[in-house]
């Protein structure tokens, strides 16, 4: 299949710090590519360039087939990229279905009954129905999360961009995270996603990239990547 998203020579630097350095890689439509890496080597980064939050110094993103290097964020949210962040952040003072409501409306340009069936298939997807009235402040971590996930749903995204979901969540919750992630494949969206639980990334991703010091170190099948030297040394400290 092509590829839905194109990373090319990808770099970043805050004066003399580079955090990116020439990031190659492609998301095939239809994937979870997972990334690893140390704290620091530029994962975050990479994602807010992706987005848009994060000017690139230099190299090209190409998104199904388009060059969005210098689009600002609404306008690649608008041609199908949303994030989640590792920190949940939604409108605590709104219900869920109100969260979502904001999402479809502003990034995904959908209005009335349009709307309405998309934010009530989101809901769905991610067990939220329940919870469609309820203050999303008042949220429990784990269904905060499923929120987290759940507005980027409604910005009716082909490409999802998640952050460490997996961080501060049993196991038993990690598990329904992960098969919740893998259903969005029959919504038609592919993903990357970035986690440090290892377990997480080898069970649920199809190909995994491991980072440090702003550049790729590996890019595979997960299993592989996991046993390659450098990435235990410099990800694993062994």
């Amino acid at each position: 299949m092509a590829n839905i998203l194109e990373v090319r020579a990808l770099s970043k630097s805050f004066g003399a710090i580079q955090v990116a350095n020439a990031v190659s890689f492609g998301v095939v439509e239809g994937e979870i590519l997972g990334i690893i890496g140390p704290n620091g080597a530029g994962k975050t980064t990479l994602f807010g360039m992706l987005a848009g939050q994060v000017e690139a110094s230099a190299g090209q993103i190409l998104f199904r087939g388009e060059d969005i290097t210098a689009l600002p964020p609404q306008d690649r949210a608008r041609r199908g990229i949303a994030r989640t962040y590792q920190v949940p952040r939604p409108f605590g003072q709104m219900t869920v279905f109100d969260n979502l409501r904001v999402a479809a409306h502003f990034a995904g340009g959908l209005h009335g009954a349009d709307a309405t069936e998309w934010i009530e298939r989101a809901l769905a997807a991610t067990g939220l129905t329940r919870y469609a009235e309820t203050l999303a402040g008042r949220l429990p971590l784990l269904v905060r999360k499923r929120h987290e996930l759940a507005r980027a749903l409604a910005m009716r995204p082909k490409l999802l961009l998640i952050d460490e979901v997996a961080a501060g969540l049993t196991e038993q919750e990690v598990e329904e995270f992960i098969a919740l992630v893998r259903r969005l494949r029959d919504m038609g969206i592919s993903v990357v996603w970035i986690e440090h639980v290892i377990r997480t990334m080898l069970v649920a991703t199809d190909r995994l990239m491991a980072l440090a010091g702003g550049e790729v170190l590996a890019l595979g099948v997960p299993q592989q990547v996991m046993t390659m030297p450098e990435v235990k040394r410099v990800y694993l400290g062994s």
